[in-house]
């Protein structure tokens, strides 16, 4: 068996926890404790969103580095007289990797219990609708009850949290890293390591480590813990679409697993500033540290609410390349995860009021 290290531990504790959007308690807890030695102090926002405040100089500028806590998922709507689970989708899901697929249902209680997504099997079907995708709302997820009353007597109810079950895996390479939920629990990794990098570091300004609400449902926890901050310069960390298997284009995306971090020029929500972005790429190339130029015109991130809090915020997205986004399982890959936290750590070092002033006005 092997041995993980303190980083694999924390991204397994990270990965491993359950929370879709609205219900991130138990992700927000373990976020909470490994941040917690590195920040000054701790607060919420009003809709949960965790903000570590890390003063170096009082008077300098405010970075916001925001990771979200939430992860796609299910949620109960209703139980049938038989006691299948009748659900929806919470979060961006195609259709087509759900079947089959392992889940845990959270019940009010706090309990967990096993289930499976099902459908009608192929084999009763005309062979046209077998060549179509199944609709959602065609699934179920049985969890072994033989009736709606025993599901209700489980402490099975409507509005109960239903998530992915994946454990968190090394792979025979073990910089390729298996897991649920990558999105965006690597996202907060990021963010406590940063601070972590800087516990005996000097920096010229006031750092806030952000673990989101509800990002995957319109990134509303960015939002209003940006409200709270203020800040002068926004990072959202998250993860893009890798183009490094089968299928894929360079049309679609040029993004390989280890070839460092994403810097993200443009998405559904941002155009990322080009000041801002300028920064980046000269840290980036000054201290040796690879990374990849993506878009992506589908999708959005939490700088796209950060940078238009207030009189507008200078904000960019900086991503980890992620294999199968949306679905139980997804590969990232070490190198690329320890190579953001050195590129944040120096770019938080380095962004004085000067340099923000520049980015800003220049």
């Amino acid at each position: 068996m092997i041995k993980l290290d303190e980083t694999l531990l924390m991204l397994k504790e990270l990965t491993d926890a359950k929370g879709i959007p609205g219900n991130e308690r138990e992700v927000r807890e373990v976020m909470k404790k490994y941040i917690s030695p590195f920040a000054d102090e701790i607060t919420y926002d009003g809709l949960g969103s965790l903000i570590a405040k890390k003063v170096g100089e009082g008077t300098g500028p405010k970075i916001m580095l925001s990771g979200h806590l939430d992860e796609v998922g299910f949620m109960v709507t209703n139980i049938d007289d038989k006691g299948f689970i009748r659900f929806q989708t919470v979060g961006g899901w195609w259709s087509q990797v759900m079947l089959a697929q392992r889940v845990t249902v959270v019940t009010s209680k706090g309990e967990s219990i096993t289930g499976v997504i099902g459908s009608k099997p192929p084999h009763i079907l005309p062979l046209e609708v077998r060549k179509k995708p199944l609709d959602v709302k065609d699934m179920f997820i049985d969890i072994g009850a033989t009736s709606k009353e025993e599901a209700t007597s489980w402490g099975v109810r409507p509005g109960d949290m239903i998530v992915p079950y994946f454990e968190f895996t090394l792979m025979k390479n073990e910089k390729f890293l298996l897991a649920k939920a990558w999105d965006n629990r690597i996202g907060c990794a990021v963010v406590i390591d940063v601070l972590k990098n800087l516990q005996k570091e000097k920096h010229p300004n006031i750092v806030y480590g952000v673990g989101a609400v509800q990002e995957e449902v319109g990134r509303r926890g960015a939002k209003t813990a940006a409200y709270q901050i203020e800040p002068d310069i926004g990072f959202a960390l998250d993860v893009g679409t890798a183009g490094d298997t089968p299928g894929i284009t360079e049309k679609e995306s040029l993004s390989k697993l280890g070839d460092g971090p994403q810097i993200i020029i443009y998405d559904a929500t941002l155009v990322s500033h080009k000041g801002l972005r300028e920064f980046v790429t000269s840290v980036a190339d000054e201290l040796n540290i690879p990374y990849q130029f993506e878009s992506i015109p589908g999708g959005g991130t939490d700088a796209g609410s950060i940078h238009l809090v207030k009189s507008g915020v200078p904000s960019m997205a900086i991503t980890i390349s992620t294999r199968y986004l949306h679905s139980n399982a997804s590969i990232i890959h070490r190198d690329d995860y320890e190579n953001t936290v050195k590129l944040l750590t120096e770019l938080v070092k380095r962004l004085d009021r000067k340099t923000v002033n520049k980015i800003k006005f220049e």
